[in-house]
């Protein structure tokens, strides 16, 4: 491969593991020599180390060399965006990107009418993949990438049977995940299955009996034998580039990483009543800085899925930021990965306790009203089962060390600066042997984004929005429109 062909075809500079990756990855796939048969890799990488940008890169050497003109990738509901942003933001190649979205039918009618006269990457989530696979079988994708592959573990689901079966039409197929080992060992055949048949079977039974002892009682555990590990391991790792944060010597000390959910149709339109009434509301009083924050808190609580009524009722109207952070819990647990989560609203704390108790998940909560903080604080520093900390910013920014974990969610944020920053150094401080990553579910064209963007400029929030509306543009609205009617 000539330097510029080994160059990753992206809009940014990559990092040393990325590029490692993806040179291993272009060596599996023949664009360094023979191609073997059939070929399929797995980027075994932590969350924060970039994962996205390197199967980007990936992407784009295939279609450089002529290899491809077709892509599927199959990911969870909650980051399909997230695909179409970093390919806009990194892809340094001619491509038009499509999320399936809709019935069905509409999704059908979507493929059908993909002009394959340029690189075409369609992007659709695992449900829909294997309703879709008739459809998806005709478009005939000459690479797959499964995203959170860990999704596919259980090898006799219907969504990993249909993957199992696009995988094997596919000339390349990429699954990217922490680990593909989650809970057991048995965890990797159905994954591998997908990737390359060739490397442990295609029945699971064989790969049970040759790697597994059943035990306990009536024989339902599997316990991976002590003399076939090796063979297990060397198997796994001959299509699998691995890394963790520790080893990515050259990533920085703090990576932000913001995460877009997109509301629900009906909770977007509920949003921009309320953005037009909260508008309209100010016209009516002096405009202050506490007027206008007032307003913004109720679409504040609204994008974190809550709103309360005049009679202190409180209804929940989305589920789009639990649903993101649902794929996030799961991704670190998978990775055998600690978590911090911060939230603003005690019925987004309540939202996110009930889903950890859904999952089986334990947790500490430090929150208005919490006694024990000490004994919270301690248990998820020490307890290596207890893997995810609930915190409130206005509550657990201060005074705590939560350095057992080296990722932080932000759910939703206040409009502290104070709080921001001390909430961030709860895990980015002495103690930490990691580089720490933060992630903000940030609801697409919302308050969420001047939020966020006011927090990280250090800019003053309140100040800002006055001088938007004695501008006349509607302070409320993503990019502040002057006509308050087209938000």
């Amino acid at each position: 491969m000539s330097n510029s062909e080994d160059r990753m075809p992206v809009k940014a500079t990559p990092y040393k593991h990325q590029i490692t990756a993806y040179r291993f990855v272009n060596n599996l796939f023949g664009l360094t020599g023979d191609p073997p048969v059939p070929p399929g890799a797995a980027l075994l990488m932590e969350m924060g180390c970039g994962k996205t940008l390197t199967t980007i890169g990936i992407i784009g050497r295939l279609y450089l060399s002529g290899k491809i003109r077709k892509v599927l990738i199959v990911a969870p509901l909650s980051i399909l965006s997230v695909w179409r942003e970093e390919l806009e933001k990194y892809a340094a190649f001619q491509y038009e990107a499509h999320i399936l979205t809709g019935s069905v039918a509409k999704k059908a009618e979507t493929l059908g009418a993909l002009d394959i006269g340029r690189l075409q990457i369609v992007i659709v989530n695992y449900e829909s993949a294997w309703r879709l696979e008739n459809q998806l079988t005709a478009f005939a994708p000459d690479v797959i990438v499964a995203d959170e592959g860990h999704k596919l573990k259980t090898h006799n689901a219907r969504q990993s049977k249909a993957m199992h079966r696009l995988g094997a039409r596919a000339k390349y197929r990429l699954l990217l995940t922490g680990t593909v080992i989650t809970n057991q060992a048995l965890d990797v055949f159905s994954q591998y299955k997908f990737l390359n048949p060739a490397i442990f079977g295609q029945s699971f039974y064989t790969f049970r009996n040759r790697y597994f002892n059943m035990l306990g009682y009536g024989n339902y555990t599997p316990v991976l034998k002590r003399s076939m590990e090796p063979e297990l391991m060397d198997r796994l790792h001959s299509i699998a580039f691995r890394t963790t944060k520790a080893e990515c010597l050259d990533l920085p000390e703090t990576t932000d990483i913001v995460r877009y959910v997109e509301l629900e149709l009906k909770t977007a339109r509920l949003y921009r009543d309320l953005v037009k009434n909260s508008y309209a509301e100010l016209a009516k009083g002096e405009v202050t800085a506490t007027n206008i924050l007032t307003r913004l808190l109720r679409l504040s609580q609204l994008t974190g899925g809550f709103l309360g009524s005049d009679d202190g009722v409180v209804s929940t109207v989305s589920t789009a930021k639990l649903d993101a952070l649902s794929d996030i819990i799961d991704e670190a647990v998978s990775e055998e990965q600690k978590l911090v989560v911060i939230a603003r609203f005690l019925p987004e704390i309540h939202a996110i306790e009930k889903l950890l108790k859904e999952k089986g998940l334990r947790y500490s909560l430090i929150c208005g009203g919490v006694q024990d903080r000490d004994v919270q604080i301690e248990q998820f520093q020490r307890d290596p089962d207890l893997k995810v900390f609930i915190g409130q910013i206005a509550t657990a920014g201060l005074g705590i060390t939560l350095t057992a974990a080296s990722t932080m969610v932000f759910y939703s944020l206040d409009y502290s600066m104070s709080n921001f920053e001390q909430t961030k150094a709860r895990i980015h401080r002495v103690g930490q042997k990691h580089n720490c990553t933060y992630l903000y579910l940030t609801a697409k064209d919302t308050v969420d984004e001047k939020v966020l963007t006011a927090l990280r400029t250090k800019a003053d929030l309140a100040r800002t929005l006055v001088d938007d509306y004695r501008h006349g543009s509607n302070p409320f609205a993503e990019g502040g429109e002057k006509d308050a009617g087209n938000v």
